[in-house]
């Protein structure tokens, strides 16, 4: 037989041959390349949209507590936008110190979402710790500075604000509600009411005015006018009539001290060591000389009165932690339990950050109705917060105290609230808190 020869043709069709085998190779690597690569990317673009998501959705369960912490009914919101996508948060009560918060983070919405995370947490009441956010806060009564009195730090009232000589508040001020109400102060942040400005005082906000009408009256706003916007929430003092009754048993449980005089005062004159105590009449604290160190809280069935400026501080075994001197007699709530400051007194701290003594007095005058000042200070002061849920509170002369609470307030003359960063988280020896915090333990992630 002989041999075949190859032509040229025959090397050809090797070569095509050869050919079409590597592009059929190459295209399917390539093909499972570009499928790999497609695959990683969209999985790292979900991995990214997931941690987004996840953060939104933590940073949704923060702004809850925040929100449940200036309103106890706050029940959550839907589709906020927050960063690269939205947030939806949902509150459900579990009982009277308990809630549920759920908060879904979507990227990019919720509509059309990329990736969803869920974050679920349980939050209580916490055991010892009362938060202030404002530097003032009024109830209905309302609040009104006169003279050169001034505010640093953020003011909410439920009543009317209402300055009579331009008042400095170094901060943000809201007046709640329908009958929200702002006028005759010099704001240096922004005004948040249902009404701003009036013809008989001139308003200034050097940022932002929200207001429902559509103007305001003799007003300069520095930043953006924002008509029609909605009212501001009330919001609830930060210490109930409940905790103030716990920390009255926890003073009680301390002994009664009954040696009054025949005035029906109890008199200190000289430096001692006092509390938990509750006091069965007045409480008379006097002598510059004298020091009274407060080492648990004091409940006095009277009136508080301090003369001739002597010192009043909490013991430096309290560290962080904050007592309260109580006067409430609840067999005369419109008359007693009245808190009176005299001229240089002092008030001082443990000696740690975050340390004051609180003034509480539980008069119920204004709120009746009635003239009576249920704390009256004048000079002096410096770490004290003063506290009246359901009396006028007044502030006068080169009073300076850290916070200030009450059912309605007057600042005259030169007295100034500085409000203290500490006072968002104050501690307390003792008695249930104000604030919502996470339970430890039942935080989860729902993919």
């Amino acid at each position: 037989m002989k041999n075949k020869m190859y032509t040229a043709a025959d090397h050809r069709g090797v070569v095509l041959l050869v050919t079409l085998v590597f592009f059929a190779v190459f295209f399917t690597v390539a093909a499972a390349f570009i499928s790999y690569v497609t695959s990683y990317a969209k999985s790292e673009r979900h991995a990214v949209g997931a941690a987004q998501a996840l953060a939104l959705a933590e940073a949704g369960i923060d702004k809850a507590v925040y929100e449940l912490n200036q309103n106890s009914s706050y029940a959550g919101e839907t589709d906020t936008v927050l960063g690269s996508g939205t947030v939806t948060i949902a509150v459900t009560n579990v009982d009277s110190t308990t809630k549920r918060i759920a908060a879904t983070g979507y990227i990019p919405n919720r509509t059309n979402p990329v990736a969803t995370r869920t974050v679920k947490v349980t939050a209580g009441i916490n055991s010892s710790t009362v938060s202030f956010h404002y530097g003032v806060q009024a109830g209905t009564g309302g609040f009104e500075l006169f003279n050169s009195s001034k505010i640093t730090g953020n003011v909410f009232a439920s009543g009317p604000v209402i300055g009579h000589s331009s008042n400095l508040i170094y901060g943000d001020v809201i007046s709640s509600g329908a009958g929200g109400l702002v006028y005759g102060v010099h704001a240096t942040s922004s005004i948040y009411a249902h009404t701003i400005g009036n013809a008989s005082g001139a308003t200034i906000a050097d940022r932002d005015a929200y207001y429902y009408g559509a103007s305001t009256v003799n007003t300069t706003v520095s930043g953006t006018r924002h008509p029609g916007s909605a009212d501001q929430s009330p919001a609830d003092l930060p210490i109930s009539d409940a905790q103030i009754s716990e920390w009255e048993s926890d003073a009680a449980a301390g002994g009664t001290i009954s040696s009054c005089d025949a005035s029906g005062n109890y008199t200190i004159t000289s430096s001692m060591s006092l509390g938990p105590k509750k006091i069965a009449c007045n409480l008379v604290i006097k002598s510059s000389s004298s020091i009274l160190t407060i080492t648990g809280p004091l409940w006095v069935t009277g009136n508080v009165t301090t003369q001739t400026g002597p010192t009043i501080k909490m013991d430096a075994s309290l560290g962080s932690q904050n007592v309260a001197i109580i006067a409430d007699n609840p067999s005369n709530p419109t008359g007693s339990g009245i808190i009176t400051v005299g001229q240089s007194t002092i008030f001082q701290g443990s000696g740690s950050p975050g340390s004051f003594v609180f003034l509480i007095s539980q008069n119920t005058s204004a709120e009746n109705g009635g003239s009576t000042v249920a704390v009256n200070m004048s000079q002096g002061a410096s770490a004290l917060v003063a506290y009246a849920a359901h009396g006028l509170v007044s502030l006068s002369q080169s009073v300076s105290v850290k916070e200030v609470t009450g059912y309605k307030i007057s600042l005259t003359q030169s007295a100034n609230v500085v409000y203290d960063t500490g006072l968002p988280s104050t501690v307390f020896e003792s008695g249930p808190g104000a604030s919502w915090t996470f339970t430890p333990g039942t935080y989860s992630i729902v993919q």
